[in-house]
């Protein structure tokens, strides 16, 4: 059975010094202390601007040999250009030094924005054209803006592998059937995302894995999750990850079928305004038997 990848969205957060994080920890080894108290980290920098391939590089000698990556795509994609015309945009994406995560990277995240609606042609064929494997990222990424991606690039890649896409929506009218048989077509996996009922909240199963997105269950970005709420979670990743759909689950559309084989399953805590995340993030491992990544303490 796979570990279920539990973690937190982003790491770098002012108000996690000398509460989360140790007293006088220099802020540039926060990643290495954090990614040894939990297996997986969601980096959301890449949501706001197009990050170096330096910062990948050192992102991935910073973290454990078994540590795994999210990456959450440039809203300028989803956000700006709502999907449409993305070709250079996203080749700027997958050069930008995505690839140096190498064997640590996992699901690329794709969020939505609450004003676009579901449209079948723009997400089919968005999502169509996304490259499924390294070495077809890399053949993507070749085609970048060589102007602006001047001298800030990283397409060579040595090892293939499978590269995921999982999608977070905001509107109300992607929880229909239709929808959820357009992700399965794709195998593209639905996002259930816990927003304080602010945004839709599905756990259809659409893909060879899951992913949830954890903004608090009672005020968005700020309230934490208790023991009982904690509790119900657990048991979700732990059917998820079984292949079956989570007890009582909220479902657009018919249940998938069942599969008996081991599913992998990323849960990211962003509920991060008062420290909740990353005690959220370990309490919900605890619960699960997960052991942080590597091997010895997290740095003092």
């Amino acid at each position: 059975m796979p570990q279920p990848r539990i973690g937190i969205s982003g790491w770098t957060y002012p108000q996690w010094r000398g509460d989360f994080y140790p007293r006088g920890l220099p802020h540039k080894r926060e990643l290495e202390y954090a990614s040894r108290r939990m297996n997986s980290i969601e980096i959301n920098g890449t949501f706001y601007a197009l990050q170096r391939p330096a910062s990948f590089v050192t992102w991935h000698r910073s973290t454990p040999a078994d540590f795994v990556f999210s990456v959450k795509a440039p809203r300028f994609i989803t956000h700006m250009l709502k999907l449409r015309n993305t070709e250079t945009a996203v080749a700027n994406f997958f050069a930008s030094g995505v690839l140096a995560l190498r064997e640590k990277l996992g699901p690329i995240l794709w969020q939505l924005p609450p004003s676009l609606g579901f449209d079948a042609e723009r997400l089919g064929g968005f999502f169509s054209a996304l490259p499924r494997t390294i070495m077809a990222a890399a053949a993507v990424a070749a085609g970048h803006d060589t102007e602006r991606m001047r001298d800030r690039t990283w397409t060579a890649v040595e090892e293939d592998g499978a590269l995921r896409h999982a999608i977070e929506v905001r509107h109300a009218s992607y929880a229909t059937p239709e929808f959820v048989a357009l992700l399965r077509d794709l195998n593209v996996a639905l996002v259930t995302a816990d927003t304080a009922g602010k945004w839709p909240f599905m756990e259809d199963r659409t893909a060879d894995f899951s992913y949830a997105r954890l903004h608090g269950d009672a005020e968005l970005y700020v309230s934490g999750y208790d023991d009982d709420a904690l509790d119900v979670w657990a048991e979700k990743v732990r059917a998820w990850a079984c292949g079956a759909d989570a007890p009582f689950a909220h479902l657009a559309a018919p249940p998938g079928k069942a599969v008996a084989a081991g599913r992998d399953v990323y849960v990211y805590f962003d509920n991060d305004v008062k420290v909740r995340a990353p005690r959220d993030a370990i309490n919900l491992a605890r619960r699960l038997g997960i052991r942080p990544s590597g091997t010895g303490p997290p740095p003092e």
